[in-house]
C-alpha cells in the first residue's frame, strides 16, 4: 500500500531560525566595525593641525603645512622644501613625538664604574675558583642572615 504524500508546510525547521540569527549577527558586527572605524577617523581628524606630524595610509610621513577643509586636501612637507598634496581621508594617524626613555651621558665613565668595581672584587681573591667567587658575591648581595 502506498502512503499518501503529505504537504510540506506542516513542520517548523529550526535551521531557518539558526540561519536568521547568524545573518543578524553578521549584520550587527558589520555595523559595529563601521562605527568604530568612523569614530577612529573622527578622532584623527580632530587632532589635525598645522605643524602636526602625520602618517598616511600608504606609509608616507610628513608635517602638515596647510589644510583645505573645503576641498578635503592636506599639504604635507615630507622633507625641507618638498611638499605633497593628499586627500584628508588618507591620513591614518597623528604621530606623537617620541620622548627618549633614557639619557645617554657624554662620557662613558658613569656606565663603566660599576663594572670596574666588580672586576676589582673578583681580582682581589686570586685563590678562589669561579664557583666560590659566585657564591661569595651572592652572599654579599643578600647580606647577613638574621
Amino acid at each position: 500500500m502506498a502512503q499518501p504524500a503529505t504537504g510540506g508546510g506542516g513542520g517548523f525547521d529550526p535551521t531557518i531560525l539558526l540561519m536568521l540569527a547568524a545573518f543578524g549577527l553578521l549584520i550587527f558586527m558589520m555595523m559595529r566595525g563601521r562605527k568604530k572605524a568612523a569614530k577612529a577617523q573622527e578622532q584623527v581628524r580632530s587632532n589635525l593641525a598645522v605643524g602636526a606630524e602625520v602618517m598616511t595610509q600608504f606609509g608616507l610621513f610628513g608635517t602638515i603645512a596647510s589644510i583645505d577643509t573645503d576641498e578635503n586636501k592636506i599639504v604635507l612637507e615630507v622633507s625641507p622644501g618638498s611638499f605633497v598634496t593628499v586627500h584628508s581621508q588618507v591620513v591614518a594617524k597623528v604621530v606623537a613625538p617620541e620622548t627618549p626613555s633614557m639619557e645617554i651621558p657624554d662620557d662613558a665613565s658613569s656606565l663603566t664604574s660599576a663594572s670596574v668595581e666588580s672586576a676589582e672584587e673578583v681580582q682581589g681573591n686570586e685563590g678562589e675558583t669561579p664557583e666560590e667567587t659566585l657564591r661569595r658575591l651572592k652572599n654579599e648581595e643578600n647580606g647577613p642572615k638574621a
